[in-house]
Parts: structure tokens; C-alpha cells; sequence
């Protein structure tokens, strides 16, 4: 239990902890803990989202067990904000939507196979034009083809890129 008295003490919340320890709310009962629990033992609402933010931050990943680390707990001078995360950085992203056109009336006049070809060819181009200008080929949706730029590397021009990426595939339809 003094492990939850420091954490709740380190968030902020420590006049909370005769109310934790009296309801016998340990580190194995806390990822349990529901709005509807908090409200019961009367918390404010603050306190309630505070807490429900602050546990959601102490488990890993969604398959995981939520692990019970003060170290991980935001301090009281920075109650919201989350658990610092050192791989997350914030960028620009550039998304890209290419559709192959008359694809509808080409499906019509082809047999399957030969439309199954035309359109692996056409994915074939698309990817290694967007490589060429390191984006990122995102998802395949029949004769669509998502692509990002910023991701998973990002550049001061990746916008730029798009269009250029965009232009090219543009003239290759011509040819």
C-alpha cells in the first residue's frame, strides 16, 4: 500500500490515500478501476479523470499486464499531461490517393486475369515512383493506392515530394 500512497501522492492526489487504503485498493486493483468505482468512493470528477488518465498510462501495451511504476506517473506540477513517450515526435504528414482512371470501363472490356494483370503493373509503378520519392505506400484498395509522405522518414519537402511523386505517375500514364 505504500506504493500507492507515494503514487498518489506523486500525481497529487495524496489526500486520497486513507480512502485507497480503507477500501483496500492496492497496485493489482488499480487497472481495474472503473469511473463508476471512483464516483462511489466520491472523487470529483477531475480527481476521477486525473486518476483514470494517469492509470491508463501505467499499462504497456493492450496484451500486456499494467505494470505498477511511480517512475511512469506524471508529476503533480504536470498533472495533464501523459507519460512521456521519448519515440513520439509530432511532423507534418503528407497523404497521397492515387486512382488508376477508367479502371470501371477497363474492368468491363477485360477478362479478370487481364484486368488482375493491369492492375498489378499499374501497383508496380505507383510504388516505385513513390519510392523514388521516399514516401511510403500505406495500403493497395483495388486501383487505389495510399501513399504517404513524412513517414516513416520525414523531410523539410514532403509535400513537394507528393507532387513531384503525383506529376510523374501523371506523365507515366501518358506514355
Amino acid at each position: 500500500m505504500d506504493d500507492i500512497a507515494a503514487w498518489l501522492e506523486e500525481i497529487g492526489l495524496g489526500q486520497h490515500t486513507e480512502l485507497f487504503r480503507a477500501n483496500d485498493i492496492t497496485a493489482s486493483v488499480l487497472p481495474e478501476l472503473t469511473d463508476e468505482d471512483l464516483r462511489e468512493l466520491g472523487l470529483s470528477l477531475g480527481h476521477r479523470r486525473l486518476l483514470l488518465k494517469t492509470i491508463k498510462g501505467l499499462a504497456g501495451a493492450p496484451d500486456e499486464p499494467a505494470v505498477f511504476d511511480t517512475s511512469v506517473a506524471p508529476s503533480p506540477s504536470t498533472p495533464e499531461r501523459a507519460t512521456p513517450r521519448p519515440e513520439a515526435e509530432r511532423r507534418q504528414l503528407t497523404v497521397m490517393f492515387v486512382d488508376l482512371a477508367g479502371s470501371t470501363a477497363l474492368t468491363a472490356r477485360l477478362d479478370p486475369e487481364d484486368m488482375r494483370a493491369v492492375i498489378a503493373g499499374y501497383q508496380n509503378v505507383c510504388s516505385e515512383v513513390i519510392r523514388r520519392y521516399e514516401g511510403h505506400v500505406a495500403k493497395f484498395m483495388g486501383d487505389g493506392v495510399l501513399a504517404y509522405f513524412g513517414y516513416p522518414r520525414a523531410h523539410e519537402d514532403d509535400a513537394e515530394r507528393a507532387i513531384r511523386a503525383g506529376l510523374d505517375l501523371a506523365r507515366r500514364s501518358l506514355d
